[in-house]
């Protein structure tokens, strides 16, 4: 059941386990924010700065107060420097699908989390950038039908895959999308801004795989 603040559990299970799952998750959002920035020295109004966010709203972000839409987790992420999942799970924990976020017209269900010291991404064209290896995320993505979502740049180097099994996207840089059709995958470079939007009157169901160069965190 969707709830109304960005954050989601599975379809079919109780409300109230529902409702505690989507709290639980916004606490380890808040705190895997709060220790990352606390880890680099940056002091509240800092990140909120940086970020665009409101100093007000970060800091209830961060006590698990309030429920960040996928774009504002998107936006800390950035900033930080690291993995959307990275603000998702709790280190040396594994991934779950009920870590879930939603946005403006994106839904996306965190599957799993690989890295690979020795790994490189044939999309990366500076092949510096990987040379400490590569962090994959596998998500689940709904992009409703009717709405348009812009991310915020994810850092250098990093490489969407869209893998669409339902619908069409319209996906890719702002200046520069495309549009995916079932059955058929593409890939961006997603250091700048970014859009997400289904083409026509389905939504779309796809595989989002996102790559990040270890040498883009610190």
């Amino acid at each position: 059941m969707w709830n109304d603040t960005g954050m989601a559990d599975s379809v079919g299970k109780p409300e109230a386990q529902a409702s505690g799952s989507a709290q639980q998750l916004s606490h380890v959002v808040g705190h895997r924010i709060r220790s990352l920035r606390i880890e680099r020295g940056w002091s509240l109004s800092g990140l909120a700065l940086k970020a665009e966010l409101g100093k007000a709203t970060l800091s209830e972000i961060e006590a698990g107060r309030r429920n960040p839409t996928l774009e504002t987790l998107y936006a800390l992420a950035a900033q930080l420097q690291v993995p959307l999942a990275d603000l998702l799970v709790e280190p040396g924990q594994p991934a779950r699908p009920t870590r879930q976020v939603s946005g403006t017209a994106v839904t996306a269900s965190l599957v799993e989390v690989f890295d690979d010291a020795s790994a490189t991404d044939a999309a990366v064209t500076d092949s510096s950038v990987t040379k400490g290896g590569v962090t994959t995320e596998v998500y689940r993505l709904v992009i409703r039908r009717g709405r348009r979502q812009v991310s915020p740049g994810h850092g250098p180097g990093v490489v969407e895959h869209l893998i669409v099994t339902a619908g069409t996207a319209r996906v890719g840089p702002v200046d520069a999308v495309i549009e995916i059709e079932t059955g058929q995958h593409g890939h961006w470079d997603s250091s700048g801004q970014h859009e997400y939007s289904a083409v026509g009157d389905l939504d779309v169901q796809a595989v989002l795989i996102i790559r990040h160069p270890r040498d883009a965190r610190p």
